[in-house]
């Protein structure tokens, strides 16, 4: 029995993937979140064997963070990340943070069940449509993404920055000092190189921490 764990701050998208992997007998649904940081103590505390993680969460930690959190606590749960991006850049993201799988939301139920096989086996799953030996590019150039320079914290404090948190804010959602925070966008803006906001809410969607829509 595979143990997995449904994350999408959506009810009725959450509801339809619990529906649809219910309906397999190897298959337990061993919790539901809606948000990141739920996914995060959640994860913590049932151990899954695989979770699906939707990217695009607002309000606080986001698919990405979250992912990165649970995987900095334990190695043995496989993550696979549910967006409906198929560019390169959304892609070469997941690789970085060591995600297991990427699959499309608008994929077909017995991909998504295919794709749970397959991470618990050990493997990855990555079929987003683009050409074989383009998802192996990227998983050679694994590493050299600018974006690696800044620490976890560092890119949780840029994504609630860039969404139009205050530094009080930030502070209780990530529980640490205002003057903390305020240290931490120094040092992104120093690591980045940057002078002004407007700069690093251009460097934040250039690299997908934000949409641009």
């Amino acid at each position: 029995m595979i143990k997995v764990l449904v994350v999408d701050d959506h009810v009725l998208i959450r509801k339809g993937l619990v529906l649809l992997l219910e309906s397999y007998p190897d298959i337990s649904i061993i919790g539901e979140a809606g948000e990141g940081e739920e996914a995060v103590r959640l994860a913590l505390k049932e151990e899954p064997d695989v979770i699906l993680m939707d990217i695009s969460m607002p309000n606080g930690i986001d698919g990405i963070v979250a992912t990165q959190e649970i995987l900095r606590h334990s190695k043995n749960i496989k993550v696979i990340l549910l967006s409906m991006h198929d560019e390169e850049g959304y892609i070469q993201e997941a690789i970085e943070i060591d995600a297991d799988g990427y699959v499309l939301k608008n994929s077909q139920g017995g991909e998504l069940y295919h794709a749970i096989k397959q991470v618990h086996k050990g493997e990855k799953y990555y079929k987003v449509g683009l050409p074989p030996e383009q998802i192996d590019r990227l998983f050679e150039n694994k590493g050299n993404k600018q974006a690696s320079i800044l620490t976890l914290r560092e890119q949780e404090v840029l994504r609630l920055v860039v969404y139009g948190y205050t530094n009080k804010q930030i502070s209780e959602k990530l529980s640490i000092s205002p003057k903390t925070v305020e240290n931490h966008k120094s040092n992104i803006m120093a690591k980045l190189e940057l002078k002004q906001k407007s700069e690093l809410i251009q460097y934040a969607i250039a690299n997908h921490y934000i949409d641009s829509q």
